[in-house]
C-alpha cells in the first residue's frame, strides 16, 4: 500500500492545537501484515520511527520475532520533548479522539493526550509480549474479579518519566496537566480492596520485570456511582465508559466460546462431550500496564460477552417483537453489565454464576493456546505446570480448577488421573477473607442445571479428597472421620461416593450390631460399632451422662444381615440445601494456599482451614499485602515525595522502599520537621477544598484531619467511630465554649465509602453518618470544633487526594475479622498515624512503625468468641457511656429518621441482626480513651510531628514489591527478565 501523504495543518486556524511546533503525518504503510505509523517531528530523527505492532497472540500464523534488546538505533533509546509531545497529542487530537474537530477543550485534551501516552507504551508493550513469547517464559496469570485501577494518565506518565515533558506540552496547547488529568475517570472495575491490591501488584510485576498478564471482566458499568441524599446512599449506574476507553484496544481476534445449560454426552473410551444450551463468545480488551523506569509493559486482558449476529432475530423484529429479537444478544451482554450484580434473586445467583464461569473460561482457553502457540507442534502437557501458574484471587475465579480439567480431558483428551495432577501443580488460591459468609458457597442444583459437566468434574475432585482423607488417617474412629468430613468436603449435604460407601462397609462376625447415627452437616451416616459409645455433643456443650444416653438411646437401631455385612447407609436431609463450597475446592485443588497478613494466615490455617492444614501443611503460607509506591506516596503526594528524596539522598526508595527506614535517624530535626508540617499543611488545603466542593461543607484546614475511608460494612466498625463522635458532639453541647475549647481538639472526622445495594444494615449506618453530620455541621455552638463529612462515590481518585492530608486514620474492625486491609498501609506510608484494633496488617503495622507510634484497642483476636458467649449468657455489662449514645440517638436529636433498628442490633443477647455481633459494645470505652490520647498527642505539635515521620519510616515492609517478589519465589518460580 502506498504511503498517503497527508497534512496536519486544521482548518480552524484559531485553535490552540495548532502551535507554532512543527510535525507532518507522512502515512501509513502495511509491511508483514503489521501496521506502521510514522509521526516526524523536527526533534526526532528519520531513524527515529514509531512502530506500532499490535499481534493476536492467539493468532497461529508465527510471525519472526527479532530480538528488541538489539535495537539500539532505533525509538526505544528515544526520549521525547516536549515538543514532539505536543505534535503527537495534536495529531491524536485530529485524527483518532471521538470529538469534533472545532474545539480543544479538556475531554477532547485528555483522550489526546492518553492516546499520545498509549503509543508509548504500545511500542514498549509489544516489545514486553514479543521477548516472553520468543524466550517462552514461565508466565503468571492472577484471575480477579476485579482491578480497582483509578486514573491511568499521570501514574503511566510518571512511569514513563515524563510528567515534566507531558505538563509543559499540554501549557504549550493551552491547558494544564492536571485539569487534563481531572477529566478521566475512574475505571469502575472493582469496589474495594480485592481490586486496588490487584491493581497494585499489576504495577509491582511491571516495575520488577516479571513476566505476567491479568485476567478480569470488562464491566460496562462496575459497582455503581454513590449519591448520598436526604434519605441516605442512592445507586445509579456508573457512566466510566460513556466516553470511550483510550486505554485499551479491542482484539476482535481474540474470541472463545463460553458455554452454560445443556447435558453431557458420555463418548467412546469414558470420554465426555458437552452439548446443546446457550452459547455465548468472550471478546478480549487488552490494557498495557507500565512498569516504573523499566521498559517493562505487562498486559490486563478484560474479557467482554457477545453472540453472533445470527442470533438476532430479524423476523421477529420486522414483526414488531423487539424484544424477543434482541433477547439473545441482551442475555450475553448483560453477564458484564454490573460488578456483583444483587444475587438476592436466582436470577442474580446465575447472573453471578455466569460471570466468575465466563472469566475462568475465557481467561484458561487463552493462556492454553498461548502455551500451545509456545510449545509448537507437539505439546507436552505436563510442562504446563512449569510454564503456566494461574493465581486465583479470593473464591470468584475458583471454577477455574474444573474448568482447566474440563479443557484438558474433554478437549485435549488426557485422562482423569493426568488432567487432576496438571492442574493440582498449576493452580493456587489466595484466601482474602474469613467471614462465613464470603468463603462461597453455590447451590448444587443451580450449578448442576448451569455448569453439568463441572458438576460431574467436582464430583469427582470430592471423591478423590474423601480417599485421601481415608488414606491419611483411616477409618478406625468413625466420630473422628465424620468431624474432618464434616469440614473439609467440597460438597455439602449431598451422598457419599459409593466407592466411599464401600470402604465403610465392614465385615463382622455378629449378626446383630448397633448402629449409631453421626450427624455430617444435617445428614446421617449410620455405620455399625461393635461396641456402644456415647454421642459427642457437636457444639461442645456439657450434658450429663443421663442426657447423653437419652440422646444415643433415640437414634440407635438394630439391623439384621445374614451375610455378616454391615450396610453403611447416608442419608440427605430434604430440609436443608445441597452446596459446593468454593473455598474447599480451591484448597483441595490449589498447590498453594496463602492468608495475606500474619494474624489472617494463622486463623487461616489454625480456625478456617485447619484440618486442610493438618492434612497438607506444605500448602499453606502468609503473604502480607502492600500497595505500590508509585501511586500512593511518589504520586499522590509529590511534596512529601521530594522532602523524603532530600533527605535520605536518593529517589532509589521508589523502587526499594526499604531506604525509608533512613528517615529515623531524622525523625528529631527540627527543619526535616517544619518541613514535614508544610507538606501536610498544604495537602490539607487541598483536601478543605475538595470538600467543599464535592460537599459543600466548608471545614478548617487547622483541625485534626480524621478519616476512616473503605467499604462500609459492620465488620468495619464506621458504627464505632460515629458513635464515638456523637459521644463528643454530646459532651461537647454539656459544657461552656470555653471548656469545650480547653478540653476537645478542633476536628474534621471524614468517611467515605459504598454499602452494598442490598446490604440494609450498611446503608443504615451510611444514612446515620449523614444525619449526624447534617446536625452538628449547622451547630453555630460548635463552629469549626466538630465537623463530619461524608465523601460520596469514594473511589481511588478520591483516595488520592485525601490520604496525603490525612493525620489520623481509622482501622477499627473487630479484631480477626479483617484479611489485611491496605488502605492502613497507604495511611502509614504518608506519614498518618492510625488508630485500630490488631486486626490485619495493623499488627505488622504497629510493630513496624513502633508501639508509642500507633494508638491501640479493643478486644484480642483470641478473646472474641469467648465475649461473645459471654454475651449470649447474659452476662455482658454495657459501659454507661455506650447506654448514653443510644438513648441520645433514640431522642431523635439528629433527625426523625428511625434509628431503633439499627441501635437495635447492639442489644439482646442473642438472634440474627441483634446481640452486637461485632462488639462495638465491649470495645466502646476502650475507644473512647484511646481517643482522648490522640487528642493529647495533638497538641505537641513536636511529639505527633515526630509519629507522623516514623510512620513513613517504618512503612517500608508494605510495598507491593516485597509481597510480589515473595509470590514470585515462593509460589509462582518465576523470575523478572529485563529488557532494559
Amino acid at each position: 500500500m502506498a504511503a498517503l501523504p497527508f497534512s496536519t495543518t486544521c482548518r480552524h486556524s484559531s485553535s490552540p492545537l495548532h502551535h507554532n511546533s512543527k510535525s507532518s503525518f507522512i502515512g501509513f504503510s502495511q509491511r508483514n501484515n503489521i501496521w506502521q505509523l510514522f509521526v516526524i517531528t523536527k526533534s526526532i530523527s528519520r531513524k527515529s520511527i514509531r512502530k506500532l505492532s499490535v499481534k493476536n497472540v492467539a493468532s497461529d500464523e508465527k510471525q519472526e520475532l527479532k530480538d528488541p534488546l538489539a535495537k539500539r538505533d532505533t525509538f526505544y533509546e528515544f526520549i521525547p520533548d516536549s515538543a514532539s509531545i505536543a505534535s503527537s497529542i495534536k495529531f491524536h487530537a485530529e485524527f483518532t479522539t471521538p470529538f469534533s474537530p472545532e474545539k480543544f477543550e479538556l475531554n477532547k485534551a485528555f483522550f489526546a493526550t492518553a492516546e499520545s501516552v498509549r503509543d508509548s507504551l504500545i511500542i514498549n508493550w509489544n516489545a514486553t509480549n514479543d521477548y516472553y513469547e520468543r524466550k517462552n517464559v514461565k508466565l503468571a496469570y492472577y484471575m480477579s474479579m476485579e482491578y480497582l485501577q483509578g486514573r491511568a494518565l499521570l501514574n503511566a506518565i510518571g512511569n514513563l518519566q515524563l510528567l515534566g515533558p507531558y505538563a509543559e506540552a499540554l501549557t504549550k496547547l493551552g491547558h494544564n496537566l492536571e485539569d487534563v488529568a481531572n477529566k478521566e475517570p475512574d475505571a469502575a472495575l472493582g469496589n474495594g480492596g480485592l481490586g486496588r491490591l490487584a491493581s497494585c501488584f499489576l504495577d509491582s510485576l511491571a516495575t520488577l520485570n516479571y513476566p505476567a498478564w491479568g485476567y478480569g471482566l470488562r464491566y460496562k458499568y462496575g459497582l455503581f456511582k454513590q449519591h448520598i441524599t436526604r434519605d441516605g446512599q442512592v445507586e445509579v449506574a456508573e457512566n466510566w465508559l460513556e466516553m470511550g476507553n483510550p486505554w485499551e484496544i479491542l482484539r476482535n481476534d481474540v474470541t472463545y466460546p463460553v458455554k452454560f445449560y445443556g447435558e453431557v454426552i458420555p463418548g467412546p473410551n469414558g470420554s465426555k462431550q458437552w452439548v446443546g444450551g446457550e452459547n455465548i463468545l468472550a471478546v478480549a480488551y487488552d490494557v498495557p500496564i507500565p512498569g516504573y523506569k523499566t521498559r517493562t509493559t505487562i498486559n490486563l486482558r478484560l474479557w467482554s460477552t457477545k453472540v453472533s449476529q445470527e442470533e438476532f432475530d430479524l423476523q421477529a423484529f420486522n414483526s414488531g417483537d423487539h424484544a424477543k429479537a434482541y433477547a439473545f444478544l441482551k442475555n450475553a451482554e448483560k453477564i458484564c453489565y454490573v460488578l456483583y450484580p444483587g444475587d438476592e434473586s436466582i436470577e442474580g445467583k446465575t447472573l453471578r454464576l455466569k460471570q466468575q464461569y465466563t472469566l475462568c473460561s475465557a481467561s484458561l482457553q487463552d493462556l492454553i493456546a498461548r502455551f500451545e502457540k509456545r510449545s509448537g507442534k507437539r505439546v507436552n502437557w505436563d510442562t504446563l505446570p512449569d510454564k503456566v501458574v494461574v493465581q486465583m484471587n479470593d473464591t470468584h475465579p475458583t471454577l477455574c480448577i474444573p474448568e482447566l480439567i474440563r479443557i484438558l480431558m474433554d478437549v485435549k483428551g488426557l485422562s482423569w488421573e493426568k488432567a487432576w495432577n496438571i492442574t493440582k501443580r498449576t493452580v493456587a488460591y489466595t484466601n482474602h477473607t474469613i467471614l462465613p459468609e464470603a468463603l462461597e458457597k453455590w447451590s448444587l442444583t443451580l450449578l448442576q442445571d448451569l455448569l453439568p459437566r463441572h458438576v460431574e468434574i467436582i464430583r469427582m475432585i470430592d471423591e478423590e479428597l474423601i480417599h485421601e482423607i481415608i488414606s491419611e488417617y483411616g477409618i478406625d474412629d468413625l466420630d473422628l472421620f465424620q468431624q474432618r468430613h464434616k469440614k473439609m468436603r467440597i460438597l455439602e449435604n449431598i451422598e457419599l461416593p459409593s466407592s466411599v460407601m464401600e470402604l465403610l462397609s465392614t465385615e463382622e462376625t455378629s449378626t446383630v450390631d448397633p448402629v449409631k447415627v453421626i450427624d455430617v452437616e444435617g445428614n446421617d451416616v449410620m455405620a455399625t460399632e461393635k461396641e456402644e459409645k456415647k454421642d459427642e455433643n457437636d457444639d461442645e456443650e456439657e450434658v450429663g451422662e443421663e442426657g447423653k444416653e437419652e440422646e444415643y438411646d433415640e437414634n440407635l437401631s438394630i439391623e439384621e444381615d445374614t451375610g455378616n455385612k454391615v450396610e453403611v447407609r447416608f442419608k440427605v436431609d430434604p430440609k436443608l440445601p445441597m452446596m459446593v463450597r468454593m473455598a474447599n475446592l480451591c484448597v483441595a485443588g490449589g498447590f498453594s494456599v496463602n492468608g495475606v497478613a500474619a494474624i489472617h494466615s494463622k486463623i487461616v490455617k489454625d480456625e478456617v482451614f485447619n484440618e486442610f492444614y493438618e492434612l497438607w501443611p506444605e500448602k499453606f503460607q502468609n503473604k502480607t499485602n502492600g500497595v505500590t509506591p508509585r501511586r500512593w506516596i511518589r504520586f499522590c503526594n509529590p511534596d512529601l515525595s521530594k522532602i523524603i528524596t532530600k533527605w535520605i539522598g536518593t529517589e532509589d526508595w521508589v523502587t526499594d522502599l526499604e531506604k525509608l527506614a533512613i528517615l529515623r535517624k531524622f525523625a528529631d530535626n527540627e527543619d526535616l520537621q517544619l518541613e514535614w508540617i508544610e507538606a501536610k499543611r498544604r495537602n490539607k488545603i487541598k483536601v478543605a477544598s475538595f470538600l467543599k466542593d464535592k460537599t459543600g461543607y466548608v471545614v478548617n484546614p487547622s483541625a485534626m484531619f480524621d478519616v476512616q475511608v473503605k467499604r462500609i460494612h459492620e465488620y468495619k466498625r464506621q458504627l464505632l467511630n460515629i458513635m464515638g463522635i456523637v459521644y463528643r458532639y454530646k459532651r461537647m453541647k454539656e459544657l461552656s465554649a470555653e471548656e469545650r475549647k480547653e478540653m476537645f481538639v478542633p476536628r474534621v472526622c471524614i468517611f467515605g465509602g459504598k454499602a452494598f445495594a442490598t446490604y440494609v444494615q450498611a446503608k443504615r449506618i451510611v444514612k446515620f453518618i449523614t444525619d449526624v453530620g447534617a446536625t452538628i455541621n449547622r451547630d453555630p455552638e460548635i463552629g469549626d470544633l466538630l465537623k463530619v463529612v461524608f465523601v460520596p462515590d469514594y473511589n481511588v481518585s478520591v483516595a488520592e487526594m485525601l490520604i496525603p492530608g490525612s493525620e489520623l486514620s481509622q482501622h477499627i474492625s473487630t479484631a480477626g475479622m479483617e484479611a489485611s486491609g491496605t488502605s492502613n498501609m497507604k495511611f502509614s506510608m504518608n506519614g498518618c498515624i492510625l488508630i485500630g484494633t490488631l486486626d490485619g496488617a495493623n499488627v505488622e503495622i504497629r510493630e513496624e512503625v513502633g508501639e508509642d507510634n500507633f494508638f491501640l484497642f479493643g478486644a484480642r483476636a483470641e478473646d472474641i468468641a469467648e465475649l461473645r458467649k459471654e454475651r449470649a449468657e447474659g452476662k455482658f455489662v454495657p459501659d454507661p457511656r455506650f447506654e448514653e449514645v443510644k438513648a441520645y440517638v433514640r431522642s431523635g436529636v439528629f433527625g426523625p429518621y428511625n434509628y431503633d433498628e439499627l441501635m437495635g442490633s447492639l442489644e439482646g443477647n442473642e438472634g440474627y441482626g441483634r446481640a452486637d455481633y461485632f462488639l462495638v459494645g465491649k470495645d466502646f470505652p476502650s475507644y473512647l480513651e484511646c481517643q482522648e490520647e490522640v487528642d493529647k498527642a495533638y497538641r505537641d505539635q513536636k511529639r505527633w510531628t515526630k509519629m507522623s515521620i516514623l510512620n513513613t519510616a517504618g512503612s517500608y515492609k508494605f510495598s507491593s514489591d516485597r509481597t510480589i517478589h515473595e509470590y514470585a519465589r515462593d509460589i509462582w518460580r518465576i523470575e523478572p527478565i529485563d529488557l532494559a
